[in-house]
């Protein structure tokens, strides 16, 4: 890479490029994923047959070989008929609205999903990504991410539309609500591996399992403080990009459309992109911190082959297959997290807001605090005695935080009364009328 060494502006131009258009080629696939996938699991025929090709048996103009024959496209057609619909769509600007934030603000809500990945290493390929390893990785994704908000309380203000400005301060109270808890179950990862450079946390995920199992590699979703900050960071991530059970912005029975309802044609379709771009970028976090990276399984295999000289022939093809095919795995990794995403959309209902307040503010943070503040005594006591005190002390110290956080989280609550319904009248109607 000596080449690219002596080009910087060069090589900052390919680094983007290989970030920014992957990115944009993998929206298209995912909508039409996740139509097939909702289809597949609400028992639905027009999303997966959708454009199917059928050539006569009778026509003339018709070779041989095609009489009859039909081509299943899986419904690829009608995400694309979707695409055409937006691009010749008219584009309507309402008279009333504030034109230079309004035109404005969608470009604000796509930026932050290109920019968020700078530091997600897709490969090991040292000069090609990512396109800045600074030292400050972690914090870049977290300062990028809370900037995703403006976009949406932008669009909802300057539509001067009352159901757009309601979507668009739930989203920031939204964004309040959940950003803490992200940071936190982030800050416990940085504290155990020492470093917010993503790249060092990719290589801290190749070590020995929990330290002391050799030939599985210490994947953070696998250790426990991993997994209590990856249970978070993931749901914190899909309310992130107001997804359900948490697109509330958006919530088409509350607010028509939300933040966007004054938005139509390639302005709608940019907020379109930017969600689910943001849900490829955000799955690619998670991999990279939780999930080994671009590592393909959660194997050391140079540790391996040196346990068992005899597979050392195995090790070495699967070594060059899991540094080849690194970003590959990378991507794999991010859409089964897509995956999990349409699930949810398919499962679960749309939360209340107090629901959503609640979660954020009464479980995740502290929840995420408990686990930062138990890494920490973890290392302290392994460092300062033996790594066996280091383990007993963390889980004594979870176990004192954690009934401290149910007994303060339970404090004054009337369980009687928690769950009793509520009626309200939108309209006083009077005794006679009624």
């Amino acid at each position: 890479m000596t080449w690219l060494e002596a080009n910087p502006v060069l090589a900052a131009i390919i680094r983007v490029a290989l970030w920014v258009f992957p990115v944009l080629l993998a929206v298209p696939p995912m909508i039409w994923y996740e139509r097939r996938l909702l289809s597949w699991m609400q028992d639905r025929i027009g999303p997966n047959r959708t454009g199917n090709i059928t050539f006569s048996r009778s026509s003339r103009w018709v070779p041989g070989f095609l009489k009859g024959k039909k081509f299943g496209l899986k419904g690829v057609v009608q995400p694309l008929a979707d695409g055409l619909k937006l691009i010749i769509k008219e584009d309507i600007t309402p008279g009333s609205v504030d034109r230079f934030i309004y035109l404005v603000a969608p470009a604000l809500a796509l930026f932050p999903s290109f920019a968020l990945g700078a530091t997600i290493p897709w490969g090991p390929f040292k000069g090609l990504t990512p396109v800045a390893d600074v030292n400050i990785g972690v914090l870049w994704i977290l300062a990028i991410s809370s900037l995703g908000v403006y976009g949406v309380v932008l669009s909802g203000y300057a539509s001067n539309n009352k159901y757009s400005l309601l979507g668009g301060l739930r989203s920031s109270a939204q964004l309040i609500s959940y950003e803490l808890g992200m940071s936190m179950a982030l800050a416990a990862i940085c504290l155990a591996t020492g470093s917010l450079k993503p790249t060092d946390i990719v290589e801290a995920q190749t070590g020995p399992l929990w330290g002391v199992v050799p030939g599985l590699a210490n994947w953070n979703l696998f250790t426990p403080y991993g997994f209590v900050a990856g249970i978070i960071f993931f749901v914190c991530m899909v309310a992130e990009t107001n997804r359900a059970p948490f697109d509330l912005p958006e919530a088409e029975n509350e607010l028509v459309a939300g933040y966007h309802t004054e938005y139509s044609s390639m302005r709608f379709a940019v907020f379109f992109m930017g969600e689910y771009a943001a849900m490829f970028v955000y799955s690619l976090i998670f991999s990279t911190v939780f999930l080994g990276g671009y590592h393909a399984l959660p194997i050391d295999w140079q540790s391996l082959g040196e346990i068992a000289p005899g597979l050392s022939w195995v090790t070495h093809a699967m070594q060059n297959v899991d540094f080849w095919l690194s970003p590959v795995w990378l991507v794999g990794k991010a859409f089964a997290l897509v995956t999990v995403y349409v699930w949810l959309r398919a499962t679960l209902p749309r939360l209340r807001y107090d629901q959503l307040m609640s979660l954020g503010w009464k479980s995740l943070l502290p929840l995420a605090t408990i686990n930062t503040m138990v890494v920490a005594l973890w290392m302290v006591v392994s460092r300062v005695y033996s790594p066996i005190a280091g383990v007993v002390a963390g889980l004594f110290g979870f176990g004192i935080l954690y009934l401290l956080y149910r007994a303060l989280n339970n404090l004054g609550i009337d369980r009687s009364k928690f769950l009793t319904s509520r009626e309200i009248d939108l309209v006083d109607v009077p005794r006679s009328v009624a």
